[in-house]
């Protein structure tokens, strides 16, 4: 990575600590998890969120117990950032009935309603509209709260997306729509797919409040999102941030990535969030070099039982095909 600029730390030791850990738990995690389907210990659709996890964790610090996340498939970051054990999302990861859907929804649908993870979701921009429910429901019940909506550039080209966000400034919903534009909607560039590149300014159509955010920062995520909420809790309604992010894996475990360069994929690694975090850490004594290891090592063991903890946990039992369909118990119109 280049050498930052030294500049001195806007926020407390406890939030760089968090978004550190936070990031690197993330990183560390996603990595294990590239070597495990590898290994086709994971299988079906996997999608890794290396190189977007100032996205998740920045946007967590800046928001309250309460508030809701819904995002799209490359969904495993966010409930780590947001507190969910390791172990549930690896489990579900692996198909186990200790998972966080039960081994039922795999990579693509990790749900914690104990922290406000409203879901992963694989249809493209099927989550827009659902992101402004969750937001009049905390609206109409007067809870103060917010929901925070991901989605990925390609969602933007959704009609979900425009309907959404007429109706949303319409009743001044409480959202934050989020864009992680990491330059690629699955293997095909923006420029490529979209004859406007600079994203935010699609929300101006419907006069919402909207700007580009550099998402390899952590910093200004939290800025960002921070002032969104201001607005959205002051009954001022949505925002929607560009979070101008990459990935450096492919779209998929499956993507052989043919469509950009080695050079392209290094040029953003030297603006990594969690170097760039780091460098703020060091430089500024908010923590040491030591404290940092221990905090990696505590991550490597954090991972390794999650790993363990999949491996022992069961499949689901058969029976389990028939439950969670219905919200009544004992639906009469299905038969095992």
């Amino acid at each position: 990575m280049a050498k930052k600029d030294t500049q001195a730390p806007k926020y407390s030791k406890e939030t760089y600590t968090y978004w550190y850990e936070s990031m690197q738990l993330q990183r560390k995690f996603e990595e294990k998890c590239g070597q495990l389907y590898g290994m086709q210990k994971i299988k079906g659709f996997c999608h890794l969120y290396i190189g977007q996890e100032a996205c998740s964790s920045g946007s967590k610090s800046a928001l309250i117990e309460g508030d809701k996340y819904i995002t799209a498939y490359r969904d495993h970051g966010i409930p780590l950032a947001l507190g969910t054990s390791p172990n549930v999302i690896m489990a579900e990861l692996y198909g186990k009935i200790t998972g966080a859907s039960k081994g039922k929804g795999g990579s693509m649908h990790i749900f914690d309603k104990s922290v406000g993870f409203v879901g992963g979701h694989g249809i493209v921009g099927a989550q827009i509209p659902l992101g402004a429910g969750l937001a009049f429901a905390e609206k109409y019940k007067k809870t103060g709260n917010l929901s925070i909506c991901y989605f990925g550039d390609g969602a933007v080209r959704q009609g979900a997306l425009h309907e959404t966000f007429n109706m949303a400034m319409l009743w001044k919903l409480p959202v934050i729509f989020v864009v992680e534009n990491n330059g690629y909607a699955m293997g095909t560039s923006v420029s490529r797919t979209s004859n406007v590149t600079d994203l935010y300014t699609i929300g101006e159509a419907y006069d919402m409040p909207s700007e580009p955010v550099d998402a390899m920062n952590v910093e200004l995520v939290h800025e960002a999102v921070s002032r969104a909420a201001a607005r959205a809790r002051a009954g001022e309604g949505p925002t929607f941030l560009e979070f101008r992010t990459y990935r450096y894996r492919g779209h998929s475990m499956s993507d052989p990535q043919k469509y950009r360069s080695k050079d392209e994929v290094e040029s953003y690694k030297d603006r990594d969030p969690i170097e760039q975090v780091k460098h703020t850490i060091l430089t500024n004594n908010i923590l040491s070099q030591a404290d940092l290891d221990k905090i990696d090592e505590k991550i490597k063991v954090l991972v390794q039982e999650s790993v363990d903890f999949a491996e022992v946990s069961p499949f689901p039992d058969k029976s389990e095909a028939y439950k969670d369909v219905y919200v009544e118990e004992n639906y009469p119109f299905i038969e095992e």
